[in-house]
């Protein structure tokens, strides 16, 4: 399962609901999942890859290992 490792977002479930129809008699199921990368970061000194959503990433919570 995709999850960011920095600010735990992992994918989220709901319902698709048809426009055309009533709101009540249809619904389907879906998931939207998180744009996770996996990325080198330097931590401490030392480089590590983890999972790190692209939002996260262009917050620069963290650091790139280039």
């Amino acid at each position: 399962m995709a999850k960011c490792e920095i600010c735990d977002k992992s994918v989220r479930t709901g319902h698709r609901i048809s426009i055309n129809r009533s709101q009540v008699s249809r619904r389907a199921n879906r998931t939207w999942k998180p744009n996770v990368k996996k990325t080198k970061i330097i931590e401490n000194g030392t480089v590590k890859s983890i999972n790190i959503c692209t939002r996260c990433l262009r917050s620069n919570k963290v650091t790139r290992a280039i």
